[in-house]
């Protein structure tokens, strides 16, 4: 049963009927007795309110009431709602805004004429008063008592990070014990089998996750195990997501990430934790088993799970799961005293008995005990902690633990439960930005404004304090997205699944969230709903039936997905939205005039928008506008200056913007603005308008070469203590007329509290004072120098103390990284990047010296020509390395590091061989995992005939090989590849003279698991004169070929037989390749070796127009792409391809037949076929008849259409 958040409500309504806005501009006039009748009676609701809500669940009457209540709170904020708006345009109308639209007021608003405005709103609020009146009537019948809720603590502010670091400890110690059982089952048991699973099973609450965490990050555990991953599942078993998560990639494709985990776990001893598993489904825990099963002999999947159905299904070589035991009264009160009595301790006799009475209640749950701590920590007397003891004894047997949270709920301060229930809207176990989440807090108006405070302020500690008692968990800082031009990281957070459970008993229907292919009848039958969620990919037209009806309710829409695969959503004029989030779009579903209730838009990594409409400028109401990584938006709205409530601008990413809009400094609600870009042209903004502004977070200055030293004075940036990443650009073609660039930078010293800096293209010889100064910048973490060619003086880098990320960059005059060694030198740095650095030599400018870095992990260098020596680096886990000559390159070969490191990139462009190095045949023992080749001739053989280079006999653990551009690879070299017998993926890339089968070594492969024998994954490119394939292994899960237009067949030649076959009689050859479906069944007709592929599942080839033969029956074939290949005719040989989820052809104009047509397609999720003129679509359609309409994606509109221009 859903519960009531009206409290709030009420409260919120009340401040609205009191806004200073409605007397300013006079937009209730006429209407002063309503709205008089109005906050009367909201005061005398909220006296009697909290007794209601108590009663609400137990009195089916007083529920209908709060019902009734809560409608009608809805209705009266958006009439207050319209009320404020009006003051706002009014506003706006005042000082000219219509004039300069060019709009003509009537046309725009003609509801807002202020006599039409008057009536029609002096009729909705007369209904409201009536309906108000009525609840207040039977209120009255109902005889609620009146309460006062007493007012929050603050005071828990202090003692966070102390608490939980000392429930760490208690948990360690109360589970000590059952620790190291399961440690020994990981360790001994495991180890002489390939994988075990080992289910934790226990009810909510009884802290399984943490746990399994202690498991994960025992010393003796990370020691044992090669990788580890930890994966939180939850009620969506979704394979994709878990495997993603598992190899750390976002992949849509299903297939492509399965593959991914394959190569992931391959050959390694791993240990992976698949937290709270809900998953009854034994069919989907078996195909990612089957992934899974590809680890080396040791590994082991330990899951935490309430069912006990769902561990029988899992357990995996073992005799039982292991049921985690209630945790012992004495660790129990341990953890409920250290928040019960962090702030003071109640003096009474009784109050052991009634600590002792709450453990009772608790139930062994670590998490309930948490939950009344936190409660009870700011109740001072014992009358205060009695009540809450009776109100808990209301739990009947079973659900214990979750009451007692529910009570932990409904001892929140209101606005804390309406910003808690909220949080129903996203999907269990999402990760929520901080942030954002507090911006949406804002555009709901849950956050209440307290006197000197703004309200992200008072957002955080909201958030801070729910994170206190336990509503949040898991928050951690993401590291920036580079790629969306974010300088700084981000704070996200998790809900525990039970508080999740509360979130959404609170909320019911005024909650939807979608996360998979929603059932269309039942989505209709829902009704109407508050806030919407969809994060499922491909939604089609699915919500546009439900959307067109229930629109007007909708007050958030929120599409985290950019590339969601859908039209325009249907929006109803009618909508009172304050949040919404789009996906992909080249315009808005509605003009801004119908969305005057906005207080949060989020259009970010719209790749299609060029420009936003003039009109949005009328969005008064809008606080948060989000544009980051609209990559083509050319500008913004000239009138961006009227929206006075904008408080958070991104637009970093919006590498198109030529300009900002005049009178940015008007904004001065304005908190964020991620990317600002500086402009000759007239009618923009300068820096100047900055001044004002009391700017926080990060912020980018672009195209500063057009800022004059004036107007970066004024801007102030010195006085913006919240500014902690700045970035400073210059363009590339600008040059430093009088010393302009340096004057610039002088005048934009930042605050001394500066995290991040970046300077790029500056031109001046010296930087300034501030960059220089060996104390100003203490606090910096990351530092970039990029494009400074003029620069002469530069930092003493090793002096930055708190410095981990150093990056540096076209710096034509830098020599060293310091004057002098010593060992305090760098001593946080983690990453080192240098790159075209002209004249670089060392790191130390006194030579015969060398600086050690005691922290750095990973180091990449690129052409730095003159750097001929190493940093030292103990810790050293990756480093690539790009150059022209084998320089660098051959020393990671001879160094110590070679044993230490996961990770080399080599890129040596020089095409002459290096001669033989004798170090590179000695042996040595590497646990490599990763290597990417570019050019690197000196590693390969010039002929079939020279030795192997003996190197490759180091790369037993290889798991990942690339290699591109390497003019000398022009066999496949079998003898290299016999040494890697751990590979999972290979990626050979334009290697332009590679032929295929070597024929000069005298002996042709004929036992087929010789080569590669963990092959998973091969991505062939642009590799022109290719004929042949190696040895295909039968451990092959997935393969790419594009643009090899000298490849016939995708089949190794080892098969004599196939061989035999397929070019026996050169002169009836031809005849016969004309009938390739006769080839298909001669290769279907032999033995079980000419399928030599039976774990492929994953197959894509794109422009190998030769290609003439196909593996034979691909049983295992989830996805099939074939694009662009005339030379195929038939796929008939491919089988029945039961499994196939995905088939996509197109431009295959010879092709005459649909694979699998054989079969009954069941398994298809997506088909999309194009320009195929030759294909036979009746077997498709006689398949797929009963469901082709229910498919996820379809698209055969172009299937029998002939290419353009090809005819």
């Amino acid at each position: 049963m859903a519960e009531f958040v009206v409290r709030p409500l009420v409260s919120m309504l009340t401040n609205k009927a009191s806004s200073y806005l409605l007397d300013q501009y006079k937009v209730m006039n006429g209407m002063e007795e309503q709205r008089e009748t109005l906050k009367r009676k909201l005061l005398a609701i909220l006296d009697v309110i909290q007794d209601a809500e108590e009663k609400g669940a137990s009195r089916p009457g007083v529920s209908a009431w709060l019902e009734a209540l809560k409608k009608a709170s809805y209705e009266a904020k958006d009439v207050f709602d319209e009320f404020k708006y009006e003051a706002l345009r009014r506003d706006a109308k005042k000082k000219g805004h219509y004039k300069k639209l060019g709009f003509d007021i009537v046309s725009l608003f003609p509801a807002h004429n202020p006599i039409v405005f008057r009536y029609r709103m002096g009729k909705k609020l007369c209904r409201i008063v009536r309906k108000i009146e009525g609840l207040v009537r039977e209120m009255n019948d109902f005889g609620f008592n009146k309460t006062q809720q007493a007012p929050p603590s603050k005071q828990w502010r202090n003692t966070d990070s102390i608490i939980i670091d000392s429930e760490k400890d208690i948990v360690s110690r109360s589970r000590n014990e059952e620790k190291k059982k399961i440690v020994d089952i990981l360790i001994d048991q495991a180890g002489d089998r390939d994988l075990i699973v080992l289910p934790i099973v226990g009810m909510g609450g009884l802290g399984k996750t943490t746990f399994a965490q202690l498991v994960y990050n025992d010393p003796i555990i990370k020691e044992h195990f090669k990788l580890q991953r930890w994966c939180c599942v939850s009620d969506d078993f979704d394979v994709v997501k878990i495997a993603n998560i598992i190899c750390e990639t976002n992949e849509i494709h299903r297939e492509k990430a399965l593959q991914n985990l394959q190569k992931e776990v391959s050959g390694k001893r791993y240990l992976i934790v698949l937290d709270d598993v809900w998953n009854e489904d034994a069919d989907k825990w078996e195909k990612l088993k089957t992934c899974l099963k590809h680890g080396g002999k040791g590994s082991a999947i330990l899951t935490t799970t309430r069912n006990v159905q769902v561990a029988r299904i899992m357990k995996m070589c073992i005799a039982d799961s292991h049921n985690l035991r209630n945790l012992d009264k004495v660790f129990l009160k341990e953890i409920f005293e250290n928040r019960a009595f962090c702030l003071q301790k109640p003096k009474a006799a009784e109050l052991s008995d009634v600590v002792d009475k709450i453990m009772e209640r608790c139930g062994g749950s670590p998490l309930a005990a948490k939950a009344f701590g936190s409660m009870l920590s700011n109740k001072t007397s014992m009358k205060e902690w009695t009540d809450i003891l009776a109100r808990s004894n209301t739990c009947n047997d079973g659900t214990e633990t979750f009451l007692v949270l529910k009570l932990s709920y409904d001892d929140l301060p209101s606005h804390l439960k309406q910003c808690f229930a909220f949080c129903a809207i996203f999907p269990k176990d999402y990760e929520i930005d901080v942030e954002t989440l507090i911006q949406l807090w804002m555009a709901h108006d849950f956050i209440p404004l307290r006197e000197g405070d703004n309200l992200e302020k008072v957002g955080r500690e909201i958030f801070d304090e729910l994170t206190w008692r336990s509503f949040f968990q898991d928050v951690k800082q993401n590291p920036r997205r580079k790629w969306q031009g974010e300088l700084r990281p981000r704070t996200i957070c998790k809900i525990h699944d039970l508080m999740h459970d509360i979130a959404l008993s609170v909320m019911g229907k005024d909650c939807l969230t979608i996360v998979d292919r929603p059932n269309e009848k039942e989505l209709l039958s829902t009704g109407p709903t508050r806030y919407l969620f969809s994060s499922y990919w491909y939604t089609g037209t699915l919500l546009d039936d439900y959307l067109m009806k229930h629109s007007p309710a909708l007050q958030t829409l929120l599409y985290p997905y950019a590339y969601t695969s859908d039209s325009a959503p249907h929006l109803s004029k009618y909508n009172h939205l304050r949040a919404l989030q789009l996906f992909r779009l080249r315009k808005l579903p509605l003009q801004p005039r119908h969305l005057q209730h906005l207080r949060y838009l989020d259009l970010s990594n719209n790749i299609l928008i060029e420009e936003l409409p003039e009109e949005i400028s009328i969005l008064y109401n809008l606080q948060t506008l989000n544009l980051c990584k609209c990559i083509r938006l050319g500008r913004l709205p000239e009138d961006m200056k009227c929206m006075e409530n904008l408080r958070h601008l991104y637009t970093n990413g919006c590498s198109s913007l030529k300009c900002m809009p005049p009178g940015l400094g008007q904004l001065t609600s304005l908190q964020t603005l991620t990317y600002f870009v500086v402009s000759s042209s007239p009618g923009c903004s300068t820096i100047r308008e900055l001044q004002d502004l009391n700017l926080g977070g990060d912020l980018e200055l672009s195209r500063l070469q057009y800022a004059t030293e004036v107007d970066a004075k004024a801007c102030s940036l010195g006085n913006k203590d919240k500014l902690t990443h700045l970035s400073l650009k210059w363009g590339d073609d600008s040059t430093d007329e009088l010393g302009q660039h340096r004057n610039v930078l002088d005048a934009l010293k930042p605050h001394a509290a500066l995290e991040f800096l970046g300077i790029h293209s500056y031109r001046g010889t010296g930087f300034s004072a501030w960059v220089l100064s060996l104390n100003f910048l203490q606090h910096l973490t990351e530092l970039q120098l990029d494009g400074c060619t003029m620069c002469e003086e530069f930092p003493q880098f090793g002096e930055f103390k708190s410095l981990e990320v150093l990056v540096l960059k076209r710096l034509n005059k830098l020599q060293s990284l310091c004057n002098h060694n010593s060992s305090a030198m760098f001593p946080a740095l983690k990453d080192l990047r240098l790159k075209k650095l002209e004249i670089f030599e060392r790191c130390v400018a006194t030579e015969g010296e060398e600086l050690a870095f005691p922290q750095l992990e990973n180091v990449k260098i690129k052409d730095c020509p003159k750097l001929a020596i190493l940093p030292e680096a103990p810790k050293l886990k990756f480093i690539a390395l790009k150059e022209e000559k084998a320089q660098l390159s051959l020393s990671i070969f001879k160094s110590r590091y070679m044993a230490c490191l996961s990770g080399v990139g080599l890129s040596v462009s020089d095409d002459t061989e290096a001669a033989p190095v004798t170090e590179l045949d000695q042996d040595c023992e590497v646990s490599l995992l990763n290597l990417r080749l570019d050019g690197c001739n000196f590693l390969f053989c010039s002929t079939p005939l020279q030795p192997t280079v003996g190197v490759w006999k180091w790369f037993g653990q290889l798991v990942h090989l690339t290699i591109e551009s390497c003019d000398m690879l022009i066999y496949w070299p079998e003898e290299e590849f016999r040494c890697l017998v751990s590979l999972n993926s290979l990626s050979i890339n334009s290697c332009s003279k590679l032929v295929g089968h070597t024929q000069g070594k005298g002996c042709r492969t004929q036992v087929r698991d010789q080569l590669l024998p963990n092959l998973k994954e091969l991505t062939i490119y642009h590799c022109g004169s290719l004929t042949e394939l190696f040895v295909l292994p039968p451990s092959l899960t997935s393969i790419v070929m594009m643009d090899c237009n000298s490849l016939e067949s995708i089949l190794g030649q080892d098969d004599t037989e196939l061989e035999s076959i397929l070019h026996s009689d050169t002169a009836s050859s031809s005849e016969h390749f004309n009938d390739l479906t006769s080839t298909c069944l001669l290769e279907q007709s032999l033995s079980p070796r000419i399928n030599p592929l039976p774990c492929l599942d994953y197959l894509r080839i794109i422009s190998c127009k030769k290609l003439r033969f196909m593996p034979a029956q691909l049983d295992a074939l989830i996805f099939l792409d074939i694009h662009n290949c005339d030379g195929l005719e038939s796929l008939d040989c491919l089988g029945d391809l039961p499994l196939l989820e995905y088939l996509y052809l197109n431009r295959c104009k010879h092709l005459a037949s649909v694979p699998g047509s054989l079969g009954s397609y069941s398994a298809l999720q997506k088909l999309r076929i194009e320009y195929c003129p030759a294909l036979n679509m009746k077997p498709l359609y006689g398949h797929l008849q009963q469901r082709l309409d229910s498919l996820e994606l379809k698209d055969l509109s172009k299937a029998g259409s002939s290419y353009p221009n090809e005819g």
